[in-house]
């Protein structure tokens, strides 16, 4: 199966987000409330997050250990 490439610039609903990074449509909810989570985009009561700033957030979430601290 082929990886499907999105482009950076592309705004996701938080579905998309489940579907394409795996990050749950409630993780993505209670992070948004506690600024937490990944940057996001509001268009009046939409939320959208933008493929570059997820591929970022993650990254900055990488470690080799479970007893790593991520930086915040």
């Amino acid at each position: 199966m082929q990886d499907k490439v999105i482009s950076s610039d592309r705004l996701l609903s938080r579905a998309e987000v489940e579907v394409n990074f795996g990050l749950s449509r409630r993780f993505l909810e209670v992070s948004a409330v506690r600024g937490d989570g990944p940057p996001m985009v509001k268009i009046g009561r939409s939320v959208r997050y933008r493929v570059a700033d997820l591929r970022a957030w993650i990254e900055a979430r990488r470690v080799n250990s479970t007893s790593e601290e991520v930086a915040k």
